[in-house]
């Protein structure tokens, strides 16, 4: 039997945007305006107002966790002004989330920039770095007593999304990237395979990669916190004798990260599901009964897969598991997804793998860049009324954090 670990963070996730509401000054809240037929964030979750409700709902079901983001946007409204009422918003919702047991695992970019930074040219430009690490020293004024800091969320999923709007932006004017990528995550009719995304550019990647390095170096002269960044993992596997094309398409879109990873206190693993590798690449998923809401195929041993490579690639670096979950309206299946990809996670953990915490994907049913239909969330939200249902996903998962073990 699995012994409990201690101090192991059981929590939820949310990020900024997907659950504030009326995030005007983004780049993500341009591109809702701007592109046909995407659906808007408009209010969210109004969490905004609301997150003293929404940690005291996962405090009371037994988390001791909650992954939250702050909004840069809202931060720094225009460049090089810093915003000390937005700034002291958000250290009320740390010292909320304390007061209720829960440690703040905060992270500092989830995917939306500044609309002005976008203008600027972003990651790109030849000031992005310099203009996040003046940021991030900003965020620091509010870290006190944060133990956990994710620097930038899904690197590899944040630079694709970089080089598709630039491709698109130079095609066909700007805001058509996020259109592809409205595309792309929307389900898929039952039979048909769902599209392949293209791999990320590594040079906007060795951009990022610096970002976080710059950003670690502020966070650590100025905080007490342990920093890391969050990597999308796919659990990819080779067919037989694709071996080395998996090492190739792995590199690009995963390790390059991991291995940016490696002197870092922490590595934040975010896993959903698996695909295969043949020689021609990424093997499309079929959509079937199986398939979630956004096109993945059910693989709960995905997790088990993704720690053990991370841990791997990055030469034993912890492991905080900062986003897991499944786009389903069935919470049973919820459950027993959880249930199971637990199970695999806590066999690696037997198996040596230094993992601290498991935060789920999401504590709320939110806004999933460009629609609203899939839901991950642990607890519902009435959209008019923004009334809060826990499900009994959640209350399931404050059972495991009970035990310390599935």
């Amino acid at each position: 039997m699995t012994r409990p670990v201690p101090g192991f963070l059981w929590g939820a996730a949310t990020a900024p945007h997907q659950v504030e509401g009326n995030n005007v000054n983004s780049d993500w809240w341009v591109r809702e305006e701007r592109v046909p037929g995407m659906e808007r964030s408009g209010d969210a979750c109004d969490s905004y107002h609301r997150y003293a409700e929404d940690m005291r709902l996962l405090a009371d079901a037994g988390l001791n966790a909650y992954r939250f983001g702050i909004e840069w946007a809202r931060i720094e409204p225009s460049p090089g002004r810093f915003s000390r009422a937005e700034l002291a918003h958000y250290r009320r919702m740390i010292d909320t989330a304390l007061g209720l047991g829960l440690k703040p695992v905060v992270t500092l970019h989830h995917f939306t920039h500044p609309r002005w930074f976008a203008e600027e040219g972003g990651w790109t430009g030849d000031a992005g770095i310099e203009r996040f690490e003046a940021y991030v020293r900003a965020a620091c004024d509010i870290l006190d007593g944060v133990e956990w800091v994710c620097t930038i969320n899904e690197p590899n999923m944040l630079a694709l999304m970089v080089g598709m709007r630039r491709a698109a932006q130079a095609a066909a004017g700007a805001g058509a990237g996020a259109g592809a990528a409205k595309k792309w995550m929307s389900p898929t009719v039952e039979g048909a395979a769902r599209p392949v995304l293209p791999d990320p550019d590594p040079e906007i990647g060795r951009r990022l990669a610096a970002a976080h390095h710059a950003a670690r170096a502020v966070l650590a002269e100025r905080t007490d916190a342990k920093v890391g960044w969050t990597v999308a993992n796919q659990a990819l596997t080779a067919t037989p004798g694709n071996e080395a094309r998996l090492r190739e398409i792995r590199y690009v879109r995963e390790d390059l990260y991991l291995e940016a990873a490696r002197d870092d206190d922490f590595v934040g693993v975010q896993s959903y599901s698996g695909q295969a590798v043949d020689e021609n690449g990424i093997v499309p998923h079929p959509q079937g009964p199986d398939t979630t809401l956004t096109g993945n195929a059910y693989r709960p041993d995905a997790l088990g897969i993704a720690v053990r490579h991370t841990w791997e690639v990055t030469g034993g670096v912890p492991i905080v598991v900062t986003e897991n979950g499944i786009a389903t309206a069935d919470d049973e299946r919820r459950i027993a997804y959880t249930s199971e990809a637990l199970r695999h996670l806590f066999d690696a953990i037997d198996d040596g793998v230094d993992v601290r915490g498991y935060i789920h994907w999401s504590a709320l049913d939110n806004f999933e860049w460009g629609h609203w239909e899939p839901t991950f969330g642990l607890i519902a939200v009435d959209r008019e009324t923004f009334e809060r249902r826990p499900k009994p996903s959640l209350a399931r998962l404050g059972e495991v954090a009970g035990r310390g073990r599935p």
